[in-house]
Formats: C-alpha cells, sequence, structure tokens
C-alpha cells in the first residue's frame, strides 16, 4: 500500500474503530467490530487492506477498507498524476494499489488513456487492454460514479463476443486447465496464483471462436475448462448453459463459484486481495487451496443436472447421511440407508446387464441412489429464509422469505412468524395461503433441520411502522427510495434498504408515494405557474411543505414546527394546490382526511403514520345550509403535535400495563373554506394563509390545468433533492430562524413570541428553499414581505375575540338596549350577565343564541369585556323577589373599563 493511502487509511480506521497498534507486533487491535460490536477487530498495520473480526466462529466479519472508504480509491490521477517520464504511472498506482496486482508481472498489457463524457460533462483517465478481434477494453478510474453506471468501456462499434481476452503470460496450447472468469481483472488475478485464466469479457458472451481454435489446435488432447463467472442469478443461468454448449464441442467442464458473504458481491479480484492480506508461504497457499475447493464444490452444486447427482455432491463433502437440498426450486429431502445402497452398488458391479456395465462410477452411484430410494421430494416451491425483522415496542417479529417456484410464475416474498415455522402442519397452512400451489409434505423434524440452516445467523433488519423520516437513524424511509446522508438507495431485491451498516424497512403500507430518483428529470416549470397563480402565498405554501420535510430536525433543534392554514372559498384554489404540492412528494390524487368522519383511532394512525410529511386535515368547519355550524372537530386534540409529542394514547396487547404513544413526526396542514375555530393556544400555533379569487383569468385557468395534468414523474424529483440537501438546508434553519425571529419581536405590531418564532421559521425555509428550487430574487422578497404581513394579522386575530364571543356580545347589546334587563350589575363598570336570562331573551325576541356549551367555553377568553369569573352571586340592579326586594342572581362578570 502505497505510504500516503496508508496512512489516510490508519487515521480513519483508528477514527472510526478504534484500533490501535499493539508494537511489536504488526497489528492494530482493540477494535468495535460494526457486525458484533465486540471489542476483536483488528487488520494490518503495513497492509491495512481488510478489518477482521477475531471472533471467527461466531462473528467472522470481514470487510474491505475499498468498502467503506472508497472515496480514498477513486481519484488515482489526483493521487498519482501521470508525467512525460511516467506517462503510466496512474494507471501502474491503480492497478497495484486498488486491485492489488504486481506491476512486474503485467507491466506491458495495459496503457493509460483518458475518457470524457459530454453527456456528463467529466473526464477520466483510464486502464485499457487491447483485445484479441481489434479494440479495446477500458476502465474509468477517475471517481467512475460521476458517469452513472458506467464504470468500463468497450471501443464503440468493436464486437468482443466470440474470442476471450488471453493474458499474455498463458499458453492455452499447453495449459492442462483452463479457467473462463467474467472480467479482464478476474483473470489477472487468477494468474497471480498460478493458474491458467482467460476472460470471456461478459457472462453472456461464450468465447465459441476461442474454443474452436483450441478444438482444430489440439485435437483429443483438449484441456478442461472451469467456468468460474460471477455468482449472480444472470452468470449462473449462463454459466450451465454455457457448460452444456461447451461439452458438445468435446470439453470435459467444471464449474467455481465464490459463496456471497454478507449479501456483498465478490469476484476472484476481491478473493485475490482476501489472499494477499495473508502472510507468503504455507498460510497463504493452505487458504488459497481451501477457497478454491470450496468454489469448485459451489460450482459442481451449481451446474449438477440432476437432484440425485446433486445430493451426490453434497454427500460427498458433508459426508452426512441426512440433509436437505434444492434442486429446479424444489426442496428435496436426502437420506442414505447405507446398508441398502451398498447392497445396490454391489448389486451393479455385478450386473450383467449391458447397460448397467456401460455406467461410471458416477453414474452407478446416481442409479444406486435412485433404487435404495435415498431421495424424497418434500416441497413444490423453494422457500428461502432473508432476514428476521422485529418490532420490538409491540414485541412482534417475523421471518421474511422469498418463495420461488419450478414452473414460470414470479418469486413471491411474504413474512412468517415463529410458531408458523416451528411445525410442519403451520408451515403447510401458511405456505400454501401465500403462495399459490405451494406445497410442504415433509414432516417437523425435516422442517426444524431446514429452518436451522436457513436462520443461522440470518440477517436482522430493523423496521418502522411509518413512512418517512426517522430520527432514530438519521435516514427517510419511504415505499421503495430511501435518503440519508444525502445519498439515494434503491430498495433492493429482498425488500429493505441496504445503507452501508443500517438495514432498514417499512411496514407501512398505507401512504404510497412515486418518487423518480432520475433528477435530470426534475422539471421546475411548475414554479412559474404556482407563482402566476398563486403569487406569494402559493410560495409560502410551498415553503411550508418543504419545511415539513425536515420537520423532525426542525423540532429536534427548535422544540417546534407550526401548523398551516389554507382557508379560502370555494374555487380559490385551495385543493389544486394542496392537491399538486403532494404531487411534489409523489402522492397521487389525494388532498387529505376529514377528522370528523374518522373514530379517534383512524385519526390517531393518520397522525402516526408519516413522518416529515404532510398531515392533511380538511373540511373540518362546516356550516349548515341555515347558517349554524354543525359540530366541530376539537381543535385542542392538536396542541401536542405542535411539539411532536403523541395526540393519542393507546395500550399495548401484552400481559403488561404498557402504553403506546408513537410521537408526532409529521407537519399539520389545514386545508377548509372557513377558518379554524378554536382557542387561542391553536390559533397562536397557525400559519394563516387565506387564498381568494382575485386575480383569476382565462390565462391563470389554463395555467392551473396544465400544473393538474403535469405527471409526477417530472415533479416528485423534489422531495427527493431537497432531503439530499438536508445538512445546507438545516444550516441555512438554525442561521437565520434567531435573526428573523428577533426582526419580527421588534415590530410594534408583533407582541406574541411563538407568532414571531412560527413566521421565523417560515422565513428562514423561504431561504433555504433556494438550494432546491430556482426562486427568482423578486419572488423571494414578495415571499418574505407576505410572511411578515401574516405574522401581523395573526397577531390581530389573537388580540382579537373568538367570533361565537363576537356574536353573543352583539346579541347582547341587541337584548339589553331595548330594556336593559339583561346586566344585573350596579356599577356602571361592570357586566353581570345570567346566560338563562340571555337564552329565554333572545328567545322571546326570536334571536338564534350560540351552543351554550360552546358558549361557555369561549366566553371565558373574551378580552372586550374582559372575563373576571362564572357563577358570583349578584344583587340584581333591576331584578325584585315577592317581598319586592332585589334578588341574589348567579352571573358572569365582565369588566368593562
Amino acid at each position: 500500500m502505497r505510504d500516503d493511502l496508508r496512512h489516510d487509511v490508519l487515521q480513519r480506521i483508528e477514527a472510526e474503530f478504534g484500533l490501535k497498534h499493539r508494537a511489536p507486533t504488526d497489528y492494530m487491535r482493540g477494535g468495535i467490530c460494526p457486525k458484533c460490536n465486540k471489542k476483536e477487530l483488528y487488520t494490518r498495520f503495513d497492509r491495512p487492506w481488510q478489518l477482521i473480526c477475531g471472533r471467527q466462529e461466531k462473528c467472522g466479519h470481514t470487510v474491505h477498507v475499498k468498502e467503506i472508504y472508497d472515496d480514498l480509491f477513486e481519484d488515482w490521477s489526483k493521487r498519482v498524476p501521470a508525467t512525460e517520464n511516467t506517462p503510466t504511472a496512474t494507471a501502474r498506482a491503480y492497478l497495484e494499489f486498488a486491485r492489488g496486482f504486481d506491476i512486474s508481472l503485467i507491466g506491458g498489457w495495459f496503457t493509460q488513456e483518458t475518457y470524457y463524457s459530454n453527456q456528463h460533462n467529466a473526464g477520466s483517465a483510464t486502464v485499457r487492454f487491447a483485445l484479441e478481434k481489434g479494440g479495446y477494453w477500458e476502465r474509468l478510474i477517475d471517481r467512475p460514479s460521476r458517469f452513472g453506471k458506467m464504470k468500463a468501456r468497450f471501443q464503440p462499434g468493436e464486437s468482443y463476443k466470440g474470442v476471450w481476452w488471453c493474458p499474455p503470460c498463458v499458453d492455452v496450447l499447453e495449459a492442462k486447465e483452463i479457467w473462463i472468469v467474467e472480467g479482464i481483472f478476474d483473470a489477472i488475478a487468477l494468474v497471480h496464483h498460478n493458474i491458467a485464466a482467460v476472460s470471456a469479457m461478459s457472462s453472456n458472451a461464450f468465447p465459441n471462436d476461442s474454443l474452436q481454435a483450441l478444438v482444430a489446435a489440439r485435437p483429443g488432447k483438449l484441456p478442461k475448462l472451469v467456468w468460474a463467472l460471477d455468482n449472480e442469478p444472470g452468470a449462473n443461468a449462463y454459466t450451465k448453459r454455457w457448460v452444456r454448449m461447451a461439452r458438445e464441442l468435446g470439453f470435459t467442464c467444471e464449474a467455481a463459484q465464490i459463496p456471497q458473504r454478507d449479501k456483498k458481491k465478490s469476484d476472484w479480484n476481491d478473493l485475490h486481495q482476501r489472499w494477499q492480506f495473508l502472510d507468503e508461504g504455507e498460510k497463504r497457499d493452505s487458504q488459497v487451496e481451501k477457497d478454491l475447493n470450496i468454489a469448485r464444490h459451489h460450482g459442481a452444486l451449481l451446474i449438477a443436472e440432476s437432484a440425485t447427482e446433486k445430493a451426490l455432491v453434497m454427500f460427498d463433502w458433508k459426508r452426512r447421511s441426512e440433509f436437505h437440498l434444492e434442486f429446479g426450486n424444489r426442496l428435496y429431502w436426502f437420506k442414505l440407508d447405507l446398508e441398502k445402497y451398498n447392497k445396490a452398488m454391489r448389486e451393479l458391479e455385478d450386473s450383467e446387464d449391458h447397460d448397467d456395465q456401460l455406467l461410471n462410477n458416477k453414474q452407478m452411484r446416481a442409479k444406486a441412489m435412485q433404487q435404495c430410494g435415498a431421495l424424497q421430494r418434500i416441497a413444490t416451491c423453494n422457500p428461502k429464509a432473508l432476514y428476521y425483522q422485529e418490532n420490538k415496542l409491540t414485541d412482534e417479529s417475523w421471518y421474511y422469505f422469498r418463495i420461488t417456484f419450478a414452473h414460470d410464475a414470479a418469486p413471491i416474498k411474504n413474512t412468517f412468524t415463529s410458531s408458523q415455522i416451528a411445525s410442519s402442519a403451520e408451515f403447510k397452512k401458511r405456505l400454501l395461503g401465500i403462495a399459490p400451489g405451494g406445497m410442504f409434505t415433509g414432516t417437523t423434524q425435516q422442517l426444524d433441520a431446514f429452518i436451522e440452516e436457513q436462520t443461522d445467523a440470518l440477517k436482522t433488519v430493523q423496521t418502522i411502522d411509518f413512512t418517512g423520516y426517522t430520527r432514530e437513524h438519521g435516514a427517510y424511509v419511504y415505499g421503495d427510495v430511501a435518503v440519508r446522508d444525502g445519498k439515494v438507495f434503491e430498495l433492493n431485491e429482498e425488500d429493505f434498504f441496504d445503507m452501508d451498516r443500517l438495514s432498514i424497512k417499512t411496514l407501512s403500507q398505507s401512504v404510497v408515494l412515486n418518487l423518480n430518483t432520475d433528477l435530470e428529470k426534475f422539471d421546475t416549470e411548475w414554479l412559474e405557474i404556482i407563482w402566476e397563480c398563486f403569487g406569494a402565498k402559493g410560495l409560502v405554501a410551498l415553503a411550508f411543505w418543504f419545511g415539513s420535510l425536515f420537520a423532525e430536525q426542525i423540532r429536534q433543534h427548535q422544540k417546534s414546527y407550526p401548523f398551516m392554514e389554507i382557508i379560502g372559498e370555494p374555487g380559490a384554489g385551495k385543493s389544486t394546490l394542496i392537491e399538486f404540492l403532494w404531487k411534489l412528494s409523489g402522492r397521487l390524487d389525494y388532498e387529505g382526511f376529514d377528522p370528523t368522519k374518522g373514530t379517534p383511532v383512524a385519526r390517531a394512525r393518520n397522525f402516526a403514520q408519516v413522518a416529515n410529511l404532510p398531515v392533511v386535515l380538511i373540511e373540518s368547519e362546516r356550516e349548515k345550509t341555515d347558517g349554524s355550524q354543525t359540530k366541530q372537530y376539537d381543535w385542542d386534540e392538536l396542541k401536542t403535535a405542535y411539539n411532536g409529542r403523541s395526540v393519542r394514547s393507546t395500550g399495548v396487547k401484552n400481559n403488561g400495563n404498557d402504553t403506546r404513544e408513537p410521537p408526532f413526526r409529521g407537519a399539520v396542514v389545514i386545508g377548509q373554506n372557513h377558518a379554524v375555530n378554536a382557542s387561542e393556544p391553536i390559533l397562536q400555533r397557525l400559519i394563516h394563509i387565506a387564498m381568494t379569487k382575485d386575480g383569476q383569468t382565462p390565462q391563470t385557468k389554463l395555467l392551473v390545468e396544465k400544473l393538474e395534468r403535469m405527471p409526477v414523474d417530472r415533479v416528485s424529483g423534489f422531495l427527493v433533492k431537497a432531503t439530499t440537501k438536508e445538512n445546507i438546508v438545516m444550516e441555512t434553519v438554525r442561521e437565520k430562524v434567531p435573526v428573523y425571529e428577533q426582526q419580527l419581536l421588534a415590530l410594534p405590531e408583533i407582541r406574541t413570541v411563538r407568532i414571531a418564532k412560527n413566521h421565523a421559521q417560515m422565513h428562514a425555509l423561504v431561504d433555504a428553499l433556494v438550494h432546491v428550487v430556482p426562486l427568482k430574487p423578486h419572488q423571494v422578497k414578495a415571499a418574505h414581505a407576505e410572511i411578515q404581513s401574516m405574522a401581523k394579522a395573526r397577531q390581530l386575530a389573537i388580540n382579537a375575540d373568538h367570533p361565537i364571543v363576537v356574536e353573543f356580545w352583539e346579541l347582547f347589546e341587541y337584548l339589553n338596549s331595548s330594556d336593559g334587563g339583561l346586566n344585573h350589575s350596579r356599577n356602571d363598570d361592570v357586566i353581570a350577565v345570567n346566560l338563562n336570562d340571555f337564552a329565554k331573551e333572545a328567545a322571546e325576541k326570536r334571536q338564534k343564541v350560540p351552543d351554550l356549551t360552546e358558549l361557555k367555553r369561549h366566553l371565558k377568553t373574551s378580552k372586550c369585556p374582559k372575563f373576571v369569573e362564572t357563577n358570583r352571586n349578584v344583587c340584581s340592579a333591576w331584578d325584585v323577589d315577592a317581598a319586592n326586594k332585589a334578588k341574589t342572581v348567579r352571573c358572569w362578570i365582565f369588566q368593562t373599563a
């Protein structure tokens, strides 16, 4: 390892894993293993290529430093620039230190070239190898991730198929055994260990021309071929096909496969670097021989032509008389009765039948096994345990299986509980329930043996029961896309996200987001449409929605995130705007839910099923046709959501007293025709946007329709792009909110700290939004002016009485002005009113009285006149009893001055 590279690696592994050099040994020890969390991790001090857990039997975790510090192994032109005197310096450094090759062996096999992509506006140095048929293959070695999925390329217009690439040091005319691998680096890696290897250049390329030439050059003396392609489904299928075709040409064929560990692909170059980690000598030679034998065994299992042949391979390897095996996506049970088997073998050896005499030893053993009935099918499909997943809070757990079929049906993935895999009868029922035609006919004993092997050292995947941001893991987890530390992750084939050292998935299926991770297709044409149709109010709504994607982080730092209220007359555009904002988040044909139509449990689940996404409540304030209001949703339920606390507590279904209070992880948006009718604490928590029909024209109608038709794959990149900018967004929010808060509090119209804080957050989010979409300076200025106006209007709304209170005093003034018969107070500065008298007088004058329960609740907030107390005994100024004495009346007391 180069000294500068080694220095960088040592610094990182010491800081991250706690590894320390133990002089005078040549090892670093005492690191914390990322898999088992034990202080058993070690590496070599002189060649820190690999980190290995010392608990080989219980853990044995091994990771190459290139996998965790790939940035150190990507920009080779910067680390080792080429010069006039050393034009291949960069390529040599890459091959030696990134691939582990001996330059003295391969020095003249390659050249250093360059490649530039107009599409990506990026260039890279390359390592180029000439091909037999002309043309070349080259590997990009400077930050190849910039070029998308292309890490290597062939010369355009040239075909490599039909002819292999042969290392110059390999003489195929003399070799007794030739390994055919996939890539050039794989062939070079095996050559380092005295193995004659050639590269087919691709798993789907059969080197027919090269094999035909070999048949012509070595008639009757053909070498054995070992097909050693990469261990992945596509290459496996080609390996079986190429073995059949090569045998038809007269070749003896075997296969070799590297077992894949920890779901990470390993090729022959990776194995070569693993061997290099060992000291020269017997230890390395022994490990090389061991790994090659294992690879040959797995290759033999792959190309076995029948279940019986595969069972023989496994029997020779395991030397066990009973075991299960899979063949052709069916499950079999092998049980060998040695006495019956030996008897069948003797009969075949002594047989006078002509066909039996032609059998070779392998064919004879297979026939003997068939005769003694050693193989039994126990399942018509192939269930495979992928991982274990659990929900610690509810004490529930599942084993996630993939079931593949012998026919052409697509594989099915689903869960099994512990009780369902503990009994053959339960396993059979569950299998039939989720896999059409999937039948298990084995015994519980056979199932136990199968499950034991399947679940040994099984990977554990963490789960969440909502969609969105999980603060505990610092990751956004959606249906098939996840974002963490600015990186986008796709759902893998096993239905979970593998984010470096975090494996996670969501169990929630309620919220479906259609997200396009190809940001080149992200179109911001909609931004100008929102500006034209909704103006600054539309941008403020967008800023709040954008902020909801970071609600958890904002609350973690600033303890709260406000609610947004969008109101307006029918046709003002509320629903259109909200539905499009949902489209920016990948959710189609959805606006929100009506809390008055759901049960408390349903409401609680709506609030708990998302994180860092909005929860939209629609049409919660209604009026009857006669103008009176219906029973309303109690907005006070939302108080705790402002600080991210639970909105409802439920009991956990277990034998204890545990309760579940899931925190509120999202943001609240209220969309309706009428303003929220709630207590002052709720009104203080609101960002109020009042939409009108002003400015609507035939042109804006066409633009809105264009907004409605805009496909989700063109706009849902907004959520992806925003979440990848988490660091800069939160940095902007943390810096700007205190500044804007002080500016708002300095305004004479604003006296409430909560209002200033809420609107300061909106100011900061507008500034942060600039990092995601191209807002123009005049749009930003207009949005800031609108937010300041909203803050002032919110303060006025807080200062004013509740509409029910205003209605009460207007009616009181009307009823009391006629004969002064409602105010019992003898003091001009005090109003004393009995609500029953008030209701009676209103009924006589045919006036509608607000609901007394609601009225009593809101009268306590009366500011003008100011509420003092309820139910005080007052000596009435005008009401007398039968003795003509002033009555004592229980009244509500208000101060007028």
